[in-house]
């Protein structure tokens, strides 16, 4: 690795919001580890290291945002398809790939593989820096996404099997007394399960709702595509 004429700075844009963030990093070679690791401690990331892809697949998962750099060629294990062994297993966290014997060839195939940089050593500090924290910042939005359909799917389950009969007519628009004539309901019965369904959906309105619907695959009764 090489410095370049670029010193991290602790608190650099992009990380200062990453203080749960982990950066693990897969290399056989000891010194190239414990390089890495001082390089992302420099600027308050934390670091764990691992001497081989076993070492890793038995540490714990990350909960946080995290980024794994990973040399392409271990001593007992190709990096690109032990990349591939983790997407297999649900691990999606970003990947950097590094070789000391990095060409063009395989930079495509480890871009094409899924990483989202690729270093032939010996690198920029800098490079890395600015590498991990792009990573870092991406599987922070993945997670934020993941968390957010969570609770929204959480919203829709806590809707009574009624309200989720009425939720669909709602999307397509249907007036009050319209939905009531269509599940033979009374209107006032049709306007309270409105009110509970945008309660419960945090909707702020209709267009909203069917935004939030459309992110769970909720589709308006009767309509295909139908947009507000």
């Amino acid at each position: 690795m090489s410095s370049g004429s670029s010193t991290p700075v602790p608190g650099k844009p992009g990380m200062s919001s990453l203080h749960d963030a982990v950066v693990y990093i897969v290399d056989d070679d000891a010194a190239v580890r414990r390089a890495l690791a001082t390089l992302m401690r420099s600027v308050d990331l934390k670091a764990e290291i691992f001497g081989s892809a076993e070492e890793f697949l038995s540490a714990p998962r990350p909960t946080g945002p995290s980024c794994l750099i990973l040399d392409v060629r271990l001593r007992n294990r190709n990096g690109m398809a032990f990349h591939q062994e983790i997407v297999g297993l649900g691990l999606r966290m970003p990947v950097l790939f590094m070789t000391g014997h990095g060409d063009i060839e395989m930079s495509v195939k480890a871009m094409k593989a899924g990483a989202v940089d690729f270093f032939a050593k010996p690198f920029r500090d800098q490079d890395m820096l600015d590498a991990v924290g792009q990573a870092l910042a991406k599987d922070a939005t993945r997670l934020d996404a993941e968390r957010a359909i969570t609770a929204l799917r959480e919203s829709y389950d806590s809707l009574s099997s009624r309200e989720k009969e009425v939720m669909p007519y709602v999307l397509a628009g249907l007036l009050n007394k319209q939905i009531a004539s269509e599940l033979k309901l009374s209107e006032i019965t049709v306007k309270v399960h409105r009110g509970h369904i945008m309660h419960k959906m945090n909707a702020r309105s209709i267009p909203d709702l069917v935004r939030k619907a459309e992110s769970l695959g909720i589709k308006p009764h009767g309509f295909e595509g139908l947009r507000y």
